[in-house]
């Protein structure tokens, strides 16, 4: 293989390559940390490489190969982790200045599942201080770069993850998602990536202020690849309360299952947002692909109203709750967007909270009952392609909108319930930016999820086409 053929080799076919001792995992690791040296001056996907690191745990799984002894699933496989997770002996920053040389003792439950299956960390992925951004800027250095147009926003949180998947800098990438993070900029970048049900994987031993509303999962470029990662990171654990006790499905059994006789129903709205023309030609398209697959598909919307005004009081007070003490302590250190929002946070009454909570129960009864008649939930997953650093849009589709939220509108409602939900590329606009479908399932059938964009991914590949960065 080429070397650029292989950066985008998915890592299912990595790791048959591996065992058959066709590919070295040293080989390949170094391939990778030089294309991050090579890249991410562009890109700034990465805030920290843990080469030596890297390296070393390359060599071991070298070893490991050669030993015949049983193998875990991810050994050797290249990883990066995004900077809100905390990583044993790597510089874990959350985004901010006020982090800038902490270096976490003990690994995120999630990452040290990833080592115990074989994974290699190498490095740590650009985010928003404190995920608090639907797109990657911080004062940590540049903007974080689309590869498919690196004058235009990754996306975020989440957004060094899905600019380094989708570069082929690294085959794998963990993100977290509190409002739409991993999906957001999975749609943006042209990757897949998905937030699995609330608790799948459990959290904790991380720069959180959502408590209540995020979830870790995989970015990566293929379905294959995703479900590897939630097949070694899922699972209850008795550190993190949230963490659901129920067995987790075998992902990578389900992906074959296929989706016939599903209930599915087509969204362009959510009857309150807006989104670009060329956005919904491509989505509901895409949408209509699983009327071809044996599905039942309908338009219809979930009775929800706009989910924002609950959101947004428990985030920021949940935010002051974890970083209100940087308000006392390095405000100076401390993005002008996310120091406001402490200060919004400081002032919600325990009233306030309540009344969001309310609401919250009332949107998780309301989608309940919409899932009482279907399988699968589509809609877009952003409500614009990729859009200039620094230039979020107010006009879409002829209206204005917020720019807080009116580029991002479809991804809340499944944070506020706790739903699965995944983006998967469904094209690309005229100007050859990615578009991605958002997939939203029942609580605990991330499995139904999964099987969904695998049958979407086998009718659609989407893979072959790659950004021009060499």
């Amino acid at each position: 293989m080429a070397g650029r053929d292989l950066a985008f080799t998915p890592a299912w076919q990595l790791a048959k390559l591996f065992r058959r001792k066709k590919l070295s995992p040293v080989e390949f690791t170094r391939a990778v940390l030089d294309r991050i040296e090579r890249f991410n001056p562009k890109l700034n996907a990465f805030l920290a490489v843990a080469a030596d690191a890297a390296m070393a745990q390359a060599k071991v799984a070298e070893i490991r190969f050669s030993s015949g002894t049983e193998l875990p699933s991810l050994l050797g496989l290249p990883i990066s982790i995004k900077d809100l997770t905390h990583t044993k002996g790597i510089v874990s920053t959350g985004g901010s200045l006020a982090y800038k040389d902490f270096v976490p003792d003990e690994d995120a439950i999630a990452v040290e599942r990833l080592r115990r299956a074989g994974a290699i960390i190498i490095g740590k992925t650009n985010t928003p201080e404190f995920g608090n951004s639907a797109t990657t800027e911080n004062r940590l250095g540049d903007d974080c770069r689309n590869p498919w147009d690196t004058a235009r926003t990754s996306g975020g949180s989440s957004g060094g993850a899905a600019s380094s998947v989708a570069a082929g800098i690294c085959p794998l990438a963990m993100g977290t998602d509190g409002g739409g993070s991993i999906r957001i900029p999975s749609s943006l970048c042209g990757v897949f990536g998905i937030k699995p049900t609330f608790g799948t994987i459990p959290g904790g031993r991380s720069f959180s202020g959502m408590p209540i509303f995020s979830a870790g999962g995989p970015i990566t470029r293929s379905i294959r690849d995703a479900a590897m990662l939630l097949d070694a990171t899922a699972g209850h654990d008795s550190r993190d309360p949230r963490s659901r006790r129920e067995p987790p499905p075998n992902f990578l059994r389900a992906l074959s299952k296929g989706v016939k006789g599903l209930r599915v129903a087509w969204s362009f709205d959510l009857n309150y947002a807006v989104a670009d023309p060329e956005v919904l030609a491509l989505t509901s398209d895409a949408a209509h692909v699983f009327d071809h697959l044996g599905c039942v598909v309908e338009d219809d919307n979930p009775d929800l109203g706009e989910p924002f005004g609950a959101f947004g009081p428990v985030v920021v007070a949940d935010s002051y709750v974890a970083f209100g003490h940087l308000l006392e302590t390095k405000a100076d250190l401390l993005t002008d967007n996310f120091r406001k929002s402490l200060e919004r946070g400081k002032l919600i009454t325990g009233a306030q909270y309540s009344q969001a909570l309310r609401t919250i129960d009332v949107i998780k009864s309301k989608m309940a009952d919409f899932f009482e008649r279907y399988d699968l939930l589509l809609c877009p997953a952003t409500a614009v392609p990729a859009f200039p650093c620094g230039q979020r849009p107010s006009v879409i589709g002829g209206q204005s909108v917020s720019t807080l939220w009116g580029p991002f509108p479809f991804t809340v409602p499944f944070n506020i319930t706790g739903q699965p939900a995944a983006s998967v590329p469904c094209g690309f606009t005229h100007n050859g930016l990615p578009v991605g479908l958002q997939i939203v399932g029942r609580i605990g059938q991330d499995d139904l999820v999964m099987r969904a964009a695998a049958a979407f991914e086998e009718a659609r590949p989407w893979a072959g086409r790659t950004p021009a960065l060499d």
